[in-house]
């Protein structure tokens, strides 16, 4: 963006000052100051410009390097979903195999025959329950493995959101810190610009307050 250039009429400078009691060459020197702050003027505007366009191009790199950490935080999340489903799957497989291994022998003995069957009822009977414990506890153990699993997933899930949520935080104060500054820049750029007119205006006064050269 550039800065429209502001008419200056210096002949008609010139003329007003010789006509109100200025000679040429000072009436001259004060048109050529005047240009000479104008264009400065024009110079600050826009640098302020350029300024303001390099600090939207900052926030901008900063929006997209967070968009990116959020979508790769978002997929290490399902990726640990993913791996802890794949492991709870593994789990219930080798509990159906257990349970279908358990099934066979139970079936396989009872094709005995019913002597050996009456024989062995009692320390059977003992052994089953003894296998149930068994498969009950080790069924029970997996259950508090897949608990104790999906809590700590669930933690380290949640401190990931909270550290996420903490970077976020810290860029967008960064962010804000250097919107601050750059407001601070530009309030000095128009301080000076104000002190450089008055210093115009102080000379002008001056200029009127000396004494005519006839």
């Amino acid at each position: 963006m550039m800065t429209e250039p502001v008419a200056f009429d210096s002949h008609k400078f010139v003329k007003r000052l010789t006509e109100n009691g200025f000679t040429e060459q000072q009436a001259e020197v004060l048109a050529d100051e005047q240009v000479s702050l104008l264009n400065g003027n024009l110079a600050t505007k826009t640098d302020i410009e350029e300024l303001r366009l390099a600090t939207k191009a900052d926030i901008e790199e900063l929006r997209q390097e967070t968009k990116t950490a959020i979508a790769a935080t978002r997929a290490d999340i399902e990726k640990m979903r993913l791996v802890t489903e794949a492991a709870i799957a593994e789990t219930r497989a080798d509990i159906e195999k257990l349970s279908q291994g358990t099934k066979a022998d139970i079936e396989k003995l009872s094709q005995g025959t019913k002597a050996d069957i009456e024989e062995l009822r009692q320390g059977t009977k003992a052994d089953i329950e003894k296998m149930r414990l068994a498969t009950e506890a080790a069924i029970a153990q997996t259950r508090a493995d897949i608990e104790k699993l999906s809590q700590g997933t669930k933690a380290d899930i949640e401190e990931l959101r909270q550290g996420t949520k903490a970077d976020i935080e810290k860029m967008r104060l960064a962010t804000e810190a250097a919107i601050a500054q750059t407001k601070v820049e530009l309030l000095k750029w128009v301080i000076g610009a104000l002190i450089a007119q008055g210093g115009l205006v102080v000379a002008l006064i001056k200029l009127f307050q000396s004494p005519v050269v006839g």
